[in-house]
């Protein structure tokens, strides 16, 4: 596989882990995540359970996964995989999100971590654990593929190139719970403000990055959630307070999803790499 660079050069790598559907891009539709399509979604009527919030029951679509890869062939054969040039005579805009609409800000560290942060990045391939089928952690998970909602509690459920992944999300007034060994997806608890449901989540291990480029975060780390139903999508919103390392909490970008008949399948199983295979370890992009 080859890959283009943000600086426009092609680098041949080999993912350490990579599930094997991964071979096989999906194409995605033209009308699937328009801004069009999700206006006019977003316009319809919120629905709401019996006490009054929102429902946010069903399964949501939000081009997660590697959906956003639109893989070309180049003149020279090489495969340029993400932030391509648009192919010659493409529309200029086709009201969808583009690679580019994917990119992520990045966590603003003090100054004695920033060393960190550079050799992290500098070593991704060897040192990011999403690549070896561990949970990629909250927030980098994003936002969630299908919610079950009750009175008493709300999960969530993903499809991740690292695995199907699941969290319960309490949201009946308990605490958090006490005596947890801390864990890759944390332990949240929930509660509706208003029309929007606020996750906040704690006890994470310090095995995950909030997002890639080695943007590493120490058990301290505390992320709120915020899920506000319009119509038939959610806007979703993720922020990581982190003080011991991190200058100010970190915003993740704000996404939006919507609602889709297309349920969830079995996963297909990570399989994890030999990183003797690996053709070039030397960094790349990994958006998600």
């Amino acid at each position: 596989m080859t890959h283009r660079t943000r600086s426009g050069m092609v680098a041949a790598f080999a993912l350490a882990a990579l599930p094997v559907a991964w071979a096989q891009v999906p194409t995605m539709p033209p009308s699937r995540g328009s801004a069009e399509s999700i206006a006019r979604l977003a316009s319809k009527p919120t629905p709401r359970t019996a006490s009054g919030v929102p429902d946010l029951n069903g399964a949501w679509d939000h081009l997660g996964g590697i959906e956003f890869v639109r893989p070309q062939i180049l003149p020279d054969g090489s495969v340029c995989v993400v932030g391509c040039a648009p192919p010659a005579g493409a529309a200029e805009s086709s009201g969808e999100p583009s690679s580019a609409s994917y990119a992520r800000t990045f966590p603003r560290y003090k100054p004695e971590f920033q060393a960190r942060v550079a050799d992290l990045s500098e070593n991704q391939v060897q040192l990011d654990t999403a690549l070896r089928c561990h949970p990629p952690g909250v927030p980098r998970l994003g936002p969630p593929w299908k919610i079950v909602q009750s009175s008493r509690e709300v999960v969530f459920f993903y499809d991740d190139p690292t695995g199907g992944h699941y969290r319960i999300v309490p949201i009946d007034g308990r605490p958090h719970r006490e005596g947890l060994p801390a864990s890759y997806l944390g332990d949240a608890v929930g509660r509706f403000e208003g029309d929007t449901l606020v996750v906040e989540t704690v006890n994470f291990n310090e095995e995950t990055w909030l997002t890639d480029n080695g943007a590493f975060h120490t058990k301290e780390l505390r992320v709120v959630e915020r899920l506000r139903r319009v119509g038939d999508t959610i806007e979703f919103q993720a922020i990581a307070h982190d003080p011991a390392v991190l200058v100010e909490p970190w915003l993740e970008r704000t996404q939006t999803i919507w609602l889709t008949d297309q349920e969830l399948e079995e996963p297909v199983r990570c399989v994890e790499r030999d990183l003797d295979l690996i053709d070039d370890g030397s960094h790349h992009d990994n958006p998600r």
